[in-house]
């Protein structure tokens, strides 16, 4: 593993954010969407358009033969004053710019959930590697004292044994945890489009941990009115609506405003005239009357699209519920669990050292110094898995109700660092 700076939470998430294809290709749609928001208003707008014409003529007739030159020119503009069509058209492209706009936050937190739980499932994979190796030693010192009682008639060939046995497996898991390292690391790379060859910052010996400040019914509360992927599904029921009212506005008539301009010199049939200028302004409308069916039949597929779109509404509702509550049990269990472990380790640390003491004066043997060497470094993992736990938890609470932001990971990252006392 490369020796250079380390990097943290905060170093691979501006990475990410600027890399992750997800978040490129929502910000790709947003712009996308911005643009036929756009298109649509502009059929709202005054309609502009001008024509020239030049040309050059000639005439013949029994009494005589002419060229001459002629010209033509004319602006018109054209203004819709009732259009429900084109109104309801510009309704839902608005609602899906808007639909798009919380899906880019969507992805946005989403690529920040999935750094996160890769970084620390990357932590807890080193931490596996250097407690098997911890483990190692402690098993491997007791082989070799119990090697050297063996040899003074003072343990059992049983014991050796079972303590070579350990150190063989534990040599096999020590393989696996370095494999598992590289894993995780790869599944970083993937979110920064590079490969992660420095060193990660690891969690701080005492990390500043606090139970939630607010009720679970405030953080459900919360993510009702503010979880991103729910707020664009809102959206996409409004853009479903409008696109009914749209397909439904194709029965109404349409009126609009025409004024043009004309001077030309040119008459009927291309004959030379005297120029003349001519101004005209006119009220026009449209009255649909029968287009086969076709309009009825869209009306109806397009509403059977919206009640679909009201049960994904209301199925995502329910998930983001689900997910808040389910959040935050896990922050407080997390919470609970990390104090309670860190008692326990610091019993099974003296366990353990009495029990090798006592297994030096025979009175215990070597699958109670295997036991107790487990037992710690068993209470160690879940102490730090718990902590992992613990953060993830917490972003991910923030992640459901809406509340994920910039300064949510600063925090987090503030509890990082490249301290040896970390490792």
């Amino acid at each position: 593993m490369a020796t250079s700076t380390p990097v943290d939470l905060w170093d691979l998430y501006i990475e990410t954010r600027n890399a992750d294809p997800r978040i490129l290709r929502a910000g790709a749609l947003e712009k996308s969407s911005e643009g036929r928001q756009r298109e649509a208003l502009g059929r709202l707008l005054p309609q502009l358009g001008g024509n020239a014409s030049v040309n050059r003529s000639q005439r013949e007739d029994d009494l005589a033969r002419s060229r001459y030159n002629g010209q033509a020119y004319s602006l018109g503009l054209s203004q819709l004053l009732y259009a429900p069509q084109a109104w309801r058209s510009y309704q839902k492209f608005s609602a899906l710019t808007r639909q798009s706009t919380f899906e880019y936050e969507e992805a946005r937190v989403q690529a920040s959930i999935d750094l996160a739980e890769r970084y620390f499932a990357a932590l807890a994979a080193e931490d596996e590697l250097r407690l098997v190796q911890a483990e190692l030693d402690a098993t491997a010192r007791n082989h070799v004292r119990t090697e050297a009682l063996f040899a003074k008639k003072m343990a059992r060939i049983t014991d050796v044994l079972e303590l070579q046995a350990r150190v063989d497996l534990l040599k096999a898991q020590a393989i696996e945890a370095a494999n598992q390292i590289e894993i995780d690391r790869e599944a970083i790379a993937e979110l920064i489009g590079r490969s992660l060859e420095q060193p990660l910052k690891r969690l701080a010996a005492q990390p500043n941990f606090l139970p939630p400040q607010q009720s679970r019914e405030f953080w459900v509360e919360t993510a009702l009115r503010s979880n991103p992927a729910l707020l664009a599904r809102g959206q996409a029921l409004d853009a479903a609506q409008a696109a009914l009212g749209e397909a439904k506005a194709e029965h109404l008539p349409t009126l609009a405003l025409d004024l043009s301009a004309q001077r030309s010199d040119i008459g009927y049939e291309g004959t030379a005239t005297p120029r003349s200028d001519t101004y005209v302004a006119s009220l026009g409308v449209q009255i649909p009357l029968y287009s086969g069916g076709s309009t009825q039949a869209r009306v109806a597929s397009l509403h059977a699209e919206l009640d679909a779109t009201q049960y994904e509404h209301q199925a995502l509702r329910r998930q983001v519920v689900r997910e808040t509550r389910t959040a935050y049990l896990n922050l407080e269990a997390s919470l609970n669990r990390v104090t309670a472990l860190q008692l326990a380790l610091a019993s099974a640390e003296r366990s353990r050292t009495a029990t090798e003491q006592a297994f030096s004066y025979g009175v215990m043997n070597a699958v109670d110094v295997l036991n107790s060497i487990e037992m710690e470094f068993r209470a160690k993992r879940d102490l730090l898995q718990s902590q992992y736990n613990y953060i993830t938890s917490l972003l991910v609470l923030y992640r459901w109700s809406g509340r994920l932001s910039d300064t949510d990971i600063r925090q987090v990252n503030s509890w990082l660092t490249a301290s040896q006392s970390a490792q």
